[in-house]
């Protein structure tokens, strides 16, 4: 065992004669550096998460930060809240955030121009197409020529999702089909209840918030992998981060997942939790947030093995097939390392 000598110590010795002075003053400068040093915490690593203000993430980013959690896991997590998701997308390639919340279809199609992005599963509840109440539309093909609302861009997991069902089973692509109002959530959401939108692609708590207002689901994004002939309980977000990051950051990387995990093992075993963030659900209705908490405890990935791999690679074999670069980008078919960072 390693010990200090203190300075009272060093004094003595000197007052005996057994050292000299010059060697005392050396000995306290030794002595004060090296307590100095064991003294001195080392720094947590720092992850920028770059989290939209009324996402999931940023509920995961509240109790994360109310018990701790990131100093419990030896992590520094800096949230940086975005305007949107296309922001999202553009701060990480810019090197403006370490990880954002997306899906894997976009890292394929980065993946595909050069990017060099990864994605870890996140969620598998994604969204739904909703109607008004009382809307006259009952397929796809009644979109025709109706303002449909995008939550995103036109790169959004979940409209090129639709819009490959679409090719599918009306063989048209609806891009071509309907007049595309692409936004926020949020704004979508007035924009929708105003009347002023014939159908709204959103997320999924957004529209478990319209259902409770009388909105009416035409599909849900499970439902759309189901007709696209993916049955897999397959996650599309995932925490997407670059490679060259991850490599050189593996502690940083490795402690912020931990701690994101425990968050998320608070939410689904607490109801405590959802009390407390009951202010940021948007809604005093119990009956609603009841419904958001078991959308999202139901959303939470339980593996990501062989199967969901598999299926992956048959979804992203029928993108490429049915829409082309334009949907898929460069790729013709599914590279393994848009999942490299998954552990086996």
């Amino acid at each position: 065992m390693l010990t200090a000598t203190l300075p009272g110590e060093w004094l003595t010795r000197h007052d005996q004669g057994h050292i000299s002075r010059r060697a005392a003053l050396a000995g306290i400068c030794c002595w004060l550096l090296g307590a100095s040093a064991e003294a001195a915490p080392q720094p947590s690593p720092l992850v920028r998460f770059g989290v939209l203000g009324f996402g999931t993430a940023a509920w995961e980013v509240d109790v994360m930060r109310r018990h701790a959690l990131d100093t419990v896991h030896g992590v520094s997590i800096e949230a940086q809240r975005l305007a949107g998701t296309e922001a999202g997308k553009t701060a990480l390639l810019a090197g403006s955030v370490d990880v954002i919340v997306s899906d894997w279809v976009w890292v394929m199609r980065q993946r595909s121009e050069g990017a060099d992005l990864v994605f870890y599963p996140y969620s598998r509840a994604v969204g739904a197409l909703e109607l008004p109440q009382g809307s006259p539309i009952r397929t796809l093909a009644d979109l025709k020529g109706k303002r449909l609302g995008i939550a995103g861009g036109p790169l959004d997991k979940s409209w090129i999702l639709l819009r490959a069902l679409g090719l599918r089973q009306v063989k048209r692509d609806l891009a071509e089909e309907v007049e595309p109002v692409f936004g926020a959530p949020p704004l979508l959401e007035q924009e929708f209840l105003a009347g002023r939108l014939d159908a709204l692609l959103t997320f999924w708590n957004f529209a478990a918030r319209l259902e409770s207002e009388g909105a009416r689901p035409l599909l849900s994004v499970a439902q759309i992998l189901q007709g696209l002939g993916v049955s897999v309980d397959l996650p599309m977000l995932g925490y997407v981060f670059h490679e060259s990051w991850a490599r050189a950051n593996p502690i940083a990387l490795a402690r912020f997942t931990s701690a994101t995990a425990a968050a998320k093992s608070l939410l689904e075993s607490s109801d405590d939790e959802w009390r407390v963030l009951a202010p940021q659900l948007g809604t005093d209705d119990p009956h609603l947030q009841a419904a958001l908490r078991a959308a999202y405890r139901a959303g939470i990935p339980r593996r990501f093995g062989k199967d969901e791999r598999d299926g992956a690679a048959r979804l992203f074999a029928i993108l490429a097939e049915l829409g082309g670069e334009d949907l898929v980008g460069k790729a013709t078919s599914l590279d393994p390392g848009v999942f490299r960072a998954i552990p086996a």
